[in-house]
């Protein structure tokens, strides 16, 4: 039953938004939803630990360990969202960027975009899983071009387009992904484009066919993920999308690109081999880490930093995952948890700094932590945690990721995948340490920060905390089963 609920709650939060006319009960509605909903992923992921794979509508809603995990995140990342968006939007609408009707578009829109979320790893069926993504782009583009500026709606135009062409080469694979079960499952069954049929019989899949369909599949939902050479959309819409907004597109949304790679990879694998899966997916993996470096090193908006940070967290998971191996899907499974926690406090971070000093420039902001103690201070330990500084969680998965590429003989993939993660811990260190630690281009008081926005901080600190020392039986478990699925040892 919470299957079906975890969908109904924030569709029907949305809706009741749009039937509404008070402010209250926008965020009452939307603070209650996300947090029903993240309440109904940790009770699946719970269930799914005690009796396994659970079911709703005759298997129509499916959810497994991998399944859970993105669930928990999603839970997770729009919950502290909800928190932050309530202080922000406030914010937003008292310095005049949105008049008081546009408010409620965004407290629509946002359990819109996260329900159709949450079916991506619900769905079975593949085609369903892929209807769901569209569904994504369709809520968060009128997201990305929520503030109706120049800027913002060419954003918007190249998400739609970039996005357009991505989601189709998915569909595309989609198809051949079933003609090569066809002549295994039948024309007739009703099942066949269902994961759990397709990965029981998938080392009888015709293998020309599955070929083709990983190739495609890669490219659409690398599109959807931000792997290069199809990131391009990323830093526009980041930057000009609202910044909880962009904070469910940077820690939410990725993993669900992500995850549909996942599902796809295991069935190529079964039927190919690991060798040509692995190597096109290492190979896209390190090109996203080698292509966000030099964006890193000299970029001059925070905005689009943490939207380069993110095409290099996606090459990061892809690699691993191409590596393969136990430490390789490890390590994949790991970095999706960790940075899926840490990107949030990056964002909210951000959106703090842009909304009181009225710019996203480095070169106009400096020493926050003069006027924003909280903001500042919390500023740099996101920046150490998310390039994967000890003794942070993402160091751990990066190494997993690291020791699976040594173990896999990829010794020059290893080599740069050292080098690119060396250089965007260089230039995030350089460019956060001057925003929050250096003197202020314009000395003033300290003031009171918003406590919507810093309980959402603290909420989401403390899981990076907490993290770095330790990871709770019950999601080590998630991982351990998570690994399973992927192709690693037990």
């Amino acid at each position: 039953m919470e299957l079906i609920l975890l969908l109904i709650v924030p569709l029907a939060a949305g809706l009741l938004c749009l039937a509404t006319d008070s402010r209250t009960a926008w965020e009452r509605l939307n603070l209650g939803g996300f947090a029903m909903a993240a309440m109904l992923a940790f009770k699946t992921a719970a269930d799914v630990l005690a009796q396994g794979p659970v079911t709703a509508l005759g298997g129509f809603l499916r959810a497994d360990a991998l399944s859970a995990l993105v669930l928990v995140l999603i839970g997770f990342v729009s919950l502290v969202c909800s928190v932050y968006g309530v202080g922000y939007l406030r914010r937003d609408e008292a310095d005049g960027r949105i008049p008081p009707a546009r408010v409620r578009r965004y407290y629509v829109l946002a359990p819109l975009f996260v329900g159709a979320m949450l079916l991506v790893p619900l769905a079975d069926n593949l085609g369903v899983m892929w209807v769901a993504m569209e569904s994504t782009t369709l809520a968060s583009v009128l997201l990305v071009t929520f503030y109706r500026q120049k800027t913002s709606l060419e954003a918007g135009w190249k998400y739609i387009i970039i996005g357009s062409v991505g989601i189709s080469l998915a569909l595309f694979g989609t198809v051949f992904t079933y003609y090569a079960g066809v002549g295994v499952t039948g024309l007739e069954s009703q099942d066949g484009m269902n994961w759990s049929v397709l990965v029981a019989v998938a080392d009888k899949l015709d293998p020309q066919a599955m070929r083709l369909a990983f190739i495609l599949v890669l490219l659409g939902y690398g599109t959807k993920a931000g792997l290069a050479p199809m990131h391009t959309w990323k830093p526009d819409a980041y930057a000009e999308a609202p910044v909880p907004a962009a904070a469910l597109l940077g820690a939410g949304f990725i993993n669900c690109a992500v995850y549909a790679i996942m599902r796809f990879d295991v069935l190529a694998e079964k039927c190919l081999g690991h060798d040509f899966p692995g190597k096109l997916l290492a190979g896209f993996g390190i090109a996203s880490i080698l292509v966000a470096v030099p964006f890193i090193l000299v970029q001059r908006n925070f905005r689009r930093l943490l939207a380069y940070s993110s095409i290099d967290h996606a090459g990061i998971m892809v690699a691993g995952l191409g590596f393969g191996g136990k430490l390789g899907v490890l390590g994949a499974a790991l970095h999706m948890l960790f940075h899926g926690v840490t990107k949030p406090l990056l964002f909210f971070c951000a959106g703090n700094v842009q909304q009181h000093f009225g710019t996203p420039y480095f070169r106009k902001v400096h020493g926050v932590m003069h006027t924003l103690p909280w903001t500042g201070a919390w500023f740099l330990v996101a920046a150490l945690a998310v390039t994967g500084t000890p003794p942070f969680s993402l160091f751990q998965s990066e190494f997993n990721i690291l020791s699976g590429a040594l173990a896999a003989g990829r010794g020059w993939m290893a080599f740069l995948f050292v080098a690119g993660v060396v250089a965007i811990f260089t230039g995030f260190l350089v460019h956060v340490s001057r925003l929050s630690l250096g003197e202020p281009v314009q000395p003033g008081p300290r003031v009171a920060e918003c406590p919507w926005k810093l309980s959402a901080m603290a909420l989401t600190a403390g899981a990076v905390i907490v993290l770095g020392f330790w990871l709770p039986g019950p999601l080590y478990e998630l991982i351990r089963q998570t690994t399973q699925i992927l192709g690693g040892a037990a």
